[in-house]
């Protein structure tokens, strides 16, 4: 195996001093969730897949630009990333604060020190959706525990440097979405007016962390279809359209910012009227349900009943945590039991759909859970935008 020693990040003593005390922080509370689990060990998997780089930034200080990476922790011991060989110069890596190796084969590199550590019990974060199968394999013989949910549990309550990220992030989302609406015109294409966010987000140094769609209803009026759309320049946009905007600013937490747009004097169908009005009761009741010790249960039955009492059903999930991976645990969902925390960041974007299968409504928001309740941190009027 090739080995490289801890590398120093290109950042002033004061900052670096920092961001370990951060990354102290972290290693400490997924820690926490090992030991309750009896691991010997944690497999953290990333990839450059949109909106999965940010487990392995969040462990260890680097961002993936190309292909994959595992953070490995050991209960007890430092922790070290491990990188296939031919990611050796793709990605700035002397931003990492903890050791970095490469190797052909990271699944058989990380079994190999598993072996001489006499570890037996391995959770693997990303063991679904990121570690590859010749990585997995590797690690056949010893338990390997899946560990998703634990994970983001143990990373949900933000610390105060990660909400200051978090609200650069909103900042960034917030303009991008004013930006998108301020471009729209009926007539204009999709990717035109994605053109005019992207722009600001890539200035403001989100980079290609963005993941930026539409829902329209082409040749129709006052309505727009529940599927979410590439933006791209056959999209001709009518005169309703659901910007979905979703950035990640430079600290890699992501965002989700949007309000539904309509040209002026745009009828809306009966039933997209129904569902602004559902979404301005959602909007007051989270400010109030979503506060520590509420349930993500107790959240969504309180959100979603404007919803369900005037019979439309929600497509995509309520809510769900958001950090510096793009959809976290836990969701917002019925029979979901955990608890929500003080600090804990939710983006909320209830994905209404009319029981026609048509007609459609979905803005987005990203929250911030308090003692009290919910807060918007966007502070963006609810509703439609009409311009």
């Amino acid at each position: 195996m090739a080995v490289e020693g801890r590398l120093q990040p290109a950042s002033d003593t004061s900052s670096r001093a920092s961001l370990e005390d951060e990354l102290d922080r972290r290693h400490a509370n997924v820690r926490g969730a090992m030991a309750e689990h009896a691991l010997d060990a944690l497999v953290v998997a990333g990839s450059e897949y949109t909106g999965f780089e940010g487990s392995v930034t969040y462990m260890s200080g680097f961002q993936i630009v190309h292909r994959y990476a595992y953070v490995v922790l050991p209960a007890d011991g430092d922790p070290f990333a491990v990188f296939p060989s031919e990611a050796r110069y793709v990605g700035e890596h002397a931003t990492s604060l903890i050791e970095q190796r490469f190797d052909p084969l990271p699944g058989s590199a990380i079994a190999a020190h598993a072996k001489d550590a006499g570890w037996k019990r391995i959770g693997v974060y990303g063991l679904d959706y990121v570690m590859t199968v010749r990585d997995y394999r590797a690690l056949e013989g010893f338990d390997v525990v899946p560990f998703d949910v634990e994970f983001d549990i143990a990373r949900a309550v933000k610390s105060e440097a990660e909400l200051e990220s978090v609200r650069d992030s909103v900042r960034i989302n917030r303009r991008g979405f004013e930006l998108w609406a301020e471009a729209y015109a009926p007539g204009r294409s999709a990717a035109e007016v994605m053109a005019a966010a992207e722009e600001w987000f890539v200035a403001e140094g989100c980079g290609r962390l963005t993941m930026n769609m539409v829902l329209t209803a082409p040749g129709r009026s006052g309505v727009a279809l529940p599927e979410f759309k590439i933006a791209r320049k056959e999209e001709v946009l009518g005169d309703f359209v659901l910007p979905s905007l979703e950035i990640a600013g430079p600290g890699m937490h992501w965002a989700e910012v949007s309000r539904a747009v309509a040209a002026e004097g745009t009828e809306l169908s009966d039933d997209t009227k129904a569902m602004v009005e559902a979404y301005d009761e959602y909007y007051e009741a989270a400010k109030t349900a979503m506060r520590a010790g509420a349930t993500c249960h107790d959240v969504h039955m309180a959100v979603s009943k404007g919803f369900t009492d005037r019979g439309y059903h929600l497509g995509h999930v309520t809510g769900h945590s958001i950090g510096m991976t793009m959809i976290e645990f836990p969701k917002v969902g019925e029979g979901v039991e955990t608890e929500l925390r003080e600090n804990m960041v939710v983006s909320m974007h209830p994905h209404a759909i009319a029981t026609n299968g048509e007609d459609c409504l979905y803005m987005q928001d990203t929250w911030l859970v308090t003692a009290e309740g919910g807060v918007p941190l966007a502070d963006l009027t609810m509703g439609v935008v009409y311009r």
